[in-house]
């Protein structure tokens, strides 16, 4: 069993790579919306505890399947407790199942996130990003937390950092593969 986790900050491309990640290996891809979008639809608003009962739940099951490995992606705000917390928590549920545990950190400027926030493939699949201008805001104020890690602080011995800026989600996808021999 395999957790690679897809970080960064909103709208670096962690679903898109995470997409290409899934079609050349057989990890299954679980991005970080595939949760959140449901919840807006069913409750109208966030709800942060259904939204986390779902995951842990699908974590829980998956991490005593049989399968190959899943794919996470998270935005991780590096300066929040809860954030490590919450990486820390999951990373043990999946160890303690035997499971080994990967960490791309895809990494853009954001002028290049902000452009890509518009995308085709980011709305089709995340119906609270339709609204650009509210969802540009949201990303925008983002910025009041640390998303990217300082040098040596992501604690996986299987990490890499790839500054996705110029190339396509299949190359870094490619990159991610075969680094971790997956």
């Amino acid at each position: 069993m395999k957790l690679v986790y897809i970080i960064g900050s909103g709208a670096v491309g962690k679903m898109t790579v995470g997409q290409e990640l899934a079609k050349i290996t057989d990890l299954k891809l679980f991005h970080n919306h595939m949760m959140i979008e449901p919840v807006l639809e069913i409750f109208g608003d966030f709800n942060g505890q259904v939204i986390s009962k779902l995951r842990q739940t699908i974590f829980e099951e998956f991490a005593k399947s049989e399968s190959y490995g899943l794919i996470f992606t998270y935005l991780w705000a590096f300066d929040m407790p809860s954030d490590w917390d919450y990486i820390n928590n999951l990373t043990a549920l999946f160890v303690k199942n035997g499971a080994e545990i990967y960490c791309a950190e895809l990494v853009a400027p954001k002028d290049i996130r902000l452009y890509r926030n518009g995308t085709e493939n980011r709305l089709k699949y995340k119906a609270s990003k339709r609204d650009v201008e509210a969802s540009n805001e949201r990303l925008l104020r983002e910025e009041n937390y640390r998303t990217v890690s300082f040098d040596g602080e992501i604690p996986f011995k299987n990490y890499i950092r790839i500054d996705n800026t110029n190339i396509s989600a299949a190359q870094a996808a490619k990159m991610i593969k075969e680094k971790f021999d997956l």
